[in-house]
């Protein structure tokens, strides 16, 4: 008895020696496994395991039940193990900048530390820290970045401002995962409504050229969205929103791999819109995305990614000066509109052949229609200044489909960590434009456009355009030596606009015009360590005419030049004691032939080449934790946009600053995070948004008259001095709150907490010698709840 005691003691003792057993799973924020992931017994550093393939982990513990998990990329955290199995959840750290993996500079995942250039990621988790309710929210916290919407109006209609004037402008790329969502020559500046903000779980924003891949248009951004992927185990949100400001919106996402080789992502919400502060603002929206990703074996994966879009929304147009000093925002526009139908669907096959070889196939339909009524296209008759009752205006159809294959290869050497991309592209995107005039009812009281008749068959365009553009390209990186990359590409395109005019009586002859164009880029990274490093690039960015500028204004102007552009640029990278994070980055964009659109002498917008333009300025970010929860983020530019050669009726406006061009962008956030004990999350940011003065008109195009006398050869002028319509800028803050417990969240937004007055954007109209203003957003209260599960 007494041996079988001691016995007993001894393997009781041997038992204790060994430890304890722990098993658990480590997952990022959307519940994928996290594979590599190391786990330290905090008592005992030396001992440790890191994650298998699918995220578990086996640990033995001895006197402790405490480890340490981290993994690149991701916030360190401390847990206690249970008996039970361990589901332990890691954050993103978005100060690891060495170890951010972007894609937007070449389709390929990569550190951001190899890109030559300057890129800003907004993560998943941002977005989720955010809760926007418009994708101004979320891109305006990039340095350098002002998407213009009027969230008075709130409906999703916005200009886009990247290293260049607020504007309409083709100088930017919108892509899903790494695709073009529009075809080359039919932008819309409004295109962004197309997209499904559910359904993205990152977005990067490369700023500058990036035509060398991309192609035509990807001068002054662009903004990759990557669609969701599905999670690991069944999940799914529902959430609900609203606002004072007359928004309601409903939402529903459900994820899952339903076995190893297959998984799904589906998310839609509808978005409505009904008497807002301004008037005549009313808008909906339904959107969808379902995307699938099949794994065929190791080496093959298979994605496909559908999107549908329907939309339709009031035009409200601008606010003259009185009214919108005055707080006056009726709108003058009764029966404006724009209505949307969008339909993509991307099809991938990824193929990775061994370690240092992949090929990527790549397919994508769209069709879209868009129909507008347009509020820029009206115009009210005037006799001696008075009105008449009387105007005009336009009713248009715009509807493509695109047939698009791209394929892309790269290649990795062992020669000094080398790697090349090639690849080719070809889009058919037959196009259908139909334009016909309108017969205006203005009240000559009010100034309103209260009715309209269509003038059936009085065509301003009627044609069919079948666009059609094919291009090769390559990028060749290298590291000649240590901590340097230089990369350097190149990108060949060839467009042909088969444009066939359906009306002899108007437009243009029928035509096939073709534009061809050769577009280089090289860069260059040197690393000092994972945490600094510095870059430099030349790249160029060049966009053709707009099919339907192009056949609009042909008559008038000789036809529409292509737009090139050269950017230089220099920008480094700092990470410290990973509590401090600094962006910055140094530029000079120079625009030949660069578009602009004016006004004749009958009020109607039309477009023109204007010479030489020149950009350049300094694109700032900093991130400061002080303290664990607390971080502190400003990001700004300081830039200025310069006319160096153009002329307008004969007036010289050569180096001059251009009109809707801030020279001051900046927003800063202060932003506090704290998990307590009882499984309850609570975060609340304050934030201030900063956009400078700006001119509206040429400069010195406004006449004013100091003094004038009658005398005996009539009335005249003793002096007449000219002037610049400007805009002031403003300043704008914002605060969010969120809580969290479990799967629910609630949280509440304060919108222009001081409610002041402002522009979305400022501009000069010359029929009016005054400012038009699209009014940005007046104090409001925006809430809404979620469950996840």
């Amino acid at each position: 008895m007494k041996n079988t005691l001691i016995i007993t003691v001894i393997l009781l003792l041997g038992i204790k020696s060994y430890g304890q057993s722990y098993k658990g799973k480590v997952v990022d924020h959307t519940n994928t496994s996290v594979a590599g992931a190391t786990i330290i017994d905090t008592k005992n550093p030396s001992n440790g395991v890191m994650t298998d393939a699918d995220g578990f982990f086996t640990i033995i513990l001895d006197n402790s039940n405490q480890v340490t998990i981290s993994f690149v990329g991701y916030q360190t955290k401390e847990v206690i193990l249970n008996n039970a199995d361990n589901i332990i959840k890691l954050i993103e750290d978005n100060v690891a900048l060495e170890e951010i993996l972007v894609t937007s500079a070449s389709r390929e995942v990569q550190k951001r530390s190899e890109v030559p250039g300057s890129i800003s990621i907004i993560s998943d988790l941002t977005i989720k820290e955010t809760k926007a309710f418009g994708i101004d929210q979320l891109v305006n916290q990039v340095p350098g970045v002002y998407m213009s919407t009027s969230r008075a109006a709130s409906n999703e209609q916005h200009f886009m401002s990247v290293r260049s004037p607020i504007s309409t402008k083709a100088l930017f790329l919108y892509l899903e995962d790494g695709l073009q969502i529009r075809p080359t020559s039919v932008f819309n500046h409004n295109a962004l409504l197309e997209m499904n903000d559910i359904s993205y779980s990152r977005i990067e924003v490369l700023k500058g050229p990036a035509s060398s891949i991309y192609g035509s248009e990807s001068i002054g951004g662009s903004f990759n969205f990557i669609t969701k992927n599905p999670t690991e185990k069944l999940s799914g949100s529902v959430d609900y929103q609203t606002n004072d400001l007359g928004i309601k919106r409903y939402a529903a996402e459900i994820s899952d791999r339903t076995n190893e080789k297959f998984g799904f992502y589906l998310g839609g919400h509808y978005v409505e819109r009904a008497d807002g502060p301004i008037e005549h603002s009313d808008y909906e929206k339904f959107a969808v995305t379902f995307k699938t990703v099949y794994d065929f074996s190791e080496k093959t994966k298979w994605t496909t990614v559908f999107d549908a879009i329907k939309y339709r929304s009031d035009m409200t147009g601008s606010l003259s000066e009185d009214d919108y000093t005055d707080g006056n925002f009726e709108s003058d526009q009764t029966f404006t509109e724009r209505e949307a139908l969008a339909f993509r669907v991307r099809s991938t096959v990824d193929q990775f052949w061994n370690e240092k070889n992949k090929t990527s196939f790549n397919f994508v339909f769209r069709d879209n229609k868009m129909d507008q009524n347009p509020s820029y296209r009206i115009s009210q008759f005037r006799d001696g200044g008075v009105l008449t009752g009387f105007g005009s205006g336009e009713i248009n159809s715009n509807q493509f489909k695109s047939f698009v294959g791209l394929v892309q290869h790269k290649m990795d050497f062992d020669f000094k960590n080398s790697s090349l991309i090639f690849g080719a592209t070809a889009d058919y995107s037959p196009q259908t434009y139909v334009a016909e005039t309108l017969d205006v009812i203005v009240d000559p009281e009010t100034g309103r456009n209260t009715d309209f008749s269509i003038n059936s068959g009085d065509y301003i365009l009627n044609y069919e355009a079948g666009i059609f553009n094919y291009a090769g390209f390559f990028q060749y990186e290298i590291s000649p030596v240590e901590k340097l990359k230089v990369t350097a590409a190149l990108r060949y395109d060839s467009f042909e606009y088969d444009y066939d005019n359906l009306t002899e009586e108007v437009g243009v002859d029928d035509s096939v015009d073709t534009f061809h164009n050769l577009t280089p880029k090289l860069g260059m990274n040197y690393n000092f360590n994972t945490t600094t490093g510095i870059y430099t690039n030349y790249s160029q960015g060049f966009t053709p005419p707009q099919v339907s500028t192009l056949y609009r204004n042909r008559n008038e102007l000789q036809g529409i030049k292509p737009s090139r552009y050269h950017n230089y640029e220099i920008g480094g990278y700092y990470t410290f004691l990973s509590k401090i994070q600094l962006d910055v980055a140094l530029y000079m964009l120079e625009g030949n032939n660069t578009l602009i659109t004016l006004r004749d002498e009958d009020d109607n917008f039309f477009n023109t080449n204007a010479g030489k333009t020149q950009s350049y300025g300094i694109e700032y970010g900093i991130r400061f934790m002080p303290i664990k929860g607390v971080t502190l983020g400003h990001n700004g530019s300081y830039a200025k946009h310069r006319y160096i050669e153009f002329f307008d009726s004969g007036v010289d406006y050569s180096d001059t600053d251009r009109e809707t061009a801030p020279n001051l962008l900046g927003t800063t956030l202060i932003t506090y995070n704290h998990e307590l004990e009882n499984g309850v999350g609570l975060s609340i940011t304050g934030e201030h948004e900063l956009v400078g003065s700006y001119n509206t008109s040429f400069e010195g195009q406004v006449e004013e008259v100091i003094d004038s006398y009658e005398g005996e050869g009539g009335y005249g002028y003793e002096e007449i001095i000219t002037s610049t319509a400007t805009y002031d800028g403003h300043s704008v803050f914002n605060l969010r709150a969120a809580i969290r417990y479990k799967g629910f969240e609630i949280w509440g937004h304060a919108l222009n907490v001081f409610d002041e007055l402002y522009a979305a954007r400022a501009s000069f109209n010359s029929f009016s010698d005054e400012n038009s203003y699209t009014i940005g957003n007046p104090r409001g209260f925006h809430f809404g709840v979620r469950y996840g599960f």
